[in-house]
């Protein structure tokens, strides 16, 4: 039997066909762009070129991803008068704009203002929306709708049933945007302004992580010109973390958000060693920044001889007393010591140049560049105000205890610079084995003397496991622009790990943003975050418990087991379901199962490693399950998780991060005893 042409989901199909053939129609029109007749020189043939591949790029129609998710039927034109009898538009909402040969639009960008009452309209305040429509799919193809009559006082509010599919869809491979399903309080953050700086706090599932991702995306919407100046760059706590949301921003048509960790950012030396927790802990500190601002402005001395300059048959001289105050006045200015430094010269030679003017010559600023440029000029500067390498100042520091005592004196005490020093001093920088903190206090040298490049934004993700020196690190990468900072006290799992959000942003150098809370729980099974919650009164007392609004509760089972090849059976019986599959455990137990696996027959990957339709087993460390998610977790032995950090706060922290990184089904297994903090009212 025939369908229906006027059977509305042919016609939704109809208008989906129609919108890829006009999003090809748009790139095939930039394809055969011809430049060679508007372009300069081979340099703007070259930049041209490039913003058209990278439009090419943005305009790619990904077959599995839905070019339009939604639709908005206005009761009257957005902008006009509402007057009686005014006629409304219709809106096709998506993830980039689509327009006919025509110019009208097909598809309107999700970020657009007319977009965005798709994400906040409600029976109490419909912003003029008679019907919001939703859009259900398979493999890139509508096979469902949704209406909403927002603007019928007789139609009862209900859970959007596709909502709830997409929110619970199983996931293979990186993680998704949630552009389709974003919620009022996450839409007001995602729409926030460029100027403001915004703290996320998010439980786990509270979308967090995509809200940032799609902050960004928003703000280059908004503010394109500004940011493509000034650059985006997206935070993240490691490598797999990365890999994992690196197709969000691509998704979403923007492609030149740069990534990185902390580490990446400061890489101004090799890493080849660690410390341990004690020494880690008081590098961390903010206190470190003033020590190293001692030991560098500890290298300028104040003049005692005169500047004699030589030119041609003339001796022009600077006394030692006036050197002194020029030297004083660059201190008192307080500006970068490598600034200071460059402008000594300058200072010096402008005080011949007076001279020279007081006897009747007419020097102009060839002259005085001429005299900065002076033999003599050079020995005074040098003398006076000497080039300081970053790492060998830190070099020393931690090397010389007689050193380090001088400028730290009055700020840290005696345990605690034994606590930093090293005990076999190393004799240069390429041979020091630097600590990942080591490398923190290197780039806060390197910004004391010459200043580090401001971003216009900066996404900040898993920012609670952030010491208070990287908190600066951070900072000084968008002292002129603005940070999302994201993240979860109670999922801080380093020993310096985030006490509180004010705390953290002031050493950001943001103290006045604005703190949101998330605690809807979109992605974690309602007994999967119950049973998790216990332990937030012993790791982060004041915060709010997630609350799951999940309309299917998941699977959850708590299994006592005799072994691995037990834990191996709990993988196997979760990969019968459709989706992933993560296999976490404690750090220390992951060689034993790996091979538990192998005899098994079971094939797995490593965090950040790509699933796919044939291997949907992820063997995770617990150390780096941080920000991961799957639909189905094993975790293994909850005391282990604990165990294997340094105290039992951290420890129970780990084991909470581990416990939430399941969006379907969680199965705990465990041999010894379970930790007290769950082990009370343990679920069966």
């Amino acid at each position: 039997m025939s369908t229906p042409v006027d059977d509305p989901l042919s016609r939704e199909r109809s208008h989906l066909s129609a919108s890829r053939s006009a999003l090809r129609a748009m790139r095939e029109d930039v394809e055969a762009l011809d430049i060679t007749d508007v372009t300069a020189n081979w340099v703007n043939a070259e930049v041209l070129a490039r913003q058209i591949e990278e439009r090419v790029k943005a305009l790619a129609d990904l077959s599995d991803t839905p070019l339009f998710f939604g639709r908005l039927d206005y009761l009257h034109a957005p902008g006009a008068e509402q007057a009686e009898g005014a006629d409304g538009e219709r809106f096709y909402i998506g993830r980039r704009h689509v327009h006919d040969h025509d110019g009208d639009p097909m598809v309107i960008d999700w970020r657009a203002p007319v977009s965005q009452p798709f994400y906040r309209a409600s029976k109490k305040d419909p912003m003029d929306v008679a019907l919001r429509r939703r859009f259900g799919y398979t493999r890139g193809d509508i096979t469902a709708y949704e209406d909403e009559h927002l603007s019928d006082p007789a139609e009862a509010s209900r859970t959007s049933k596709l909502l709830q599919q997409e929110i619970e869809r199983p996931r293979v491979g990186p993680m998704r945007d949630i552009v389709a399903t974003i919620q009022p309080e996450q839409d007001e953050i995602v729409r926030s302004g460029l100027s403001g700086t915004v703290c996320v706090q998010g439980g786990p599932g509270t979308g967090k992580t995509a809200v940032g991702l799609h902050r960004v995306a928003y703000l280059l919407y908004a503010h394109r010109e500004r940011l493509a100046r000034t650059g985006t760059l997206v935070i993240g706590p490691n490598r797999s973390f990365l890999h994992y949301i690196e197709q969000v921003l691509p998704a979403l048509g923007e492609l030149a958000v740069q990534q990185a960790t902390v580490d990446d950012l400061v890489a101004h030396v090799e890493i080849k060693g660690t410390d341990d927790a004690t020494a880690a802990v008081v590098k961390g500190d903010a206190r470190l920044a003033r020590v190293l601002r001692r030991a560098l402005y500890a290298h300028v001395t104040m003049p005692t001889e005169p500047v004699v300059v030589v030119r041609g048959s003339r001796r022009w001289r600077v006394p030692a007393y006036e050197l002194e105050e020029l030297v004083r006045e660059l201190l008192d200015r307080d500006i970068r010591y490598g600034a200071a430094r460059e402008a000594l010269p300058q200072r010096i030679a402008h005080a011949v140049l007076v001279q020279m003017e007081r006897s009747g010559e007419a020097p102009d600023d060839r002259v005085q560049d001429a005299v900065a440029r002076n033999s003599a000029v050079k020995a005074a500067v040098k003398a006076a105000w000497p080039a300081v390498d970053p790492a060998k100042l830190v070099l020393r520091l931690l090397s010389d205890a007689e050193f380090l005592a001088v400028h730290a004196e009055g700020i840290l005490d005696e345990d605690e610079q034994k606590a930093i020093l090293w005990a076999k001093p190393a004799r240069s920088v390429k041979s020091a084995k630097w600590s990942a903190a080591d490398a923190v206090l290197i780039d806060e040298a390197t910004d004391l003397i010459q200043r580090t490049h401001s971003l216009g934004h900066v996404v900040l993700d898993e920012a609670q496991d952030l010491s208070p020196m990287q908190y600066r690190a951070v900072g000084r990468r968008c002292t002129t622009g603005s940070a999302t900072v994201l993240g979860d006290l109670a999922q801080g799992t380093t020993p310096w790990a985030t006490r509180g959000w004010q705390e953290a942003l002031t050493h950001l150098g943001k103290p006045e943003a604005l703190v949101e809370e998330l605690t809807a729980g979109f992605r974690v099974p309602t007994d999967v975050i119950t049973y998790a919650s216990r332990l937030l009164p012993h790791i982060a007392p004041g915060l709010t418990p997630v609350v799951s609004i999940r309309e299917n509760p998941g699977h959850f089972e708590v299994r006592p087991v005799s072994g691995p090849k037990d834990v191996v059976e709990a993988c196997r019986e979760l990969l019968r379901h459709e989706g992933s599959t993560g296999l976490i455990a404690a750090d220390a137990r992951v060689p034993e199962l790996a091979e538990a696996l192998e005899q098994a027959g079971i094939p797995y990957l490593g965090p950040g490693e790509e699933t796919t339709v044939d291997t949907r087993l992820t063997l995770v460390p617990a150390s780096l399950a941080k920000g991961l998610e799957y639909d189905y977790v094993v975790l293994d032995e909850p005391r282990a998780v604990v165990d294997g950090e340094p105290d039992e706060r951290t420890g129970l922290r780990r084991l909470y991060v581990a416990l939430t990184r399941a969006v379907s089904g969680l199965i705990v297994t465990h041999a010894a005893e379970l930790p007290p903090q769950l082990a009370s009212t343990t679920l069966h």
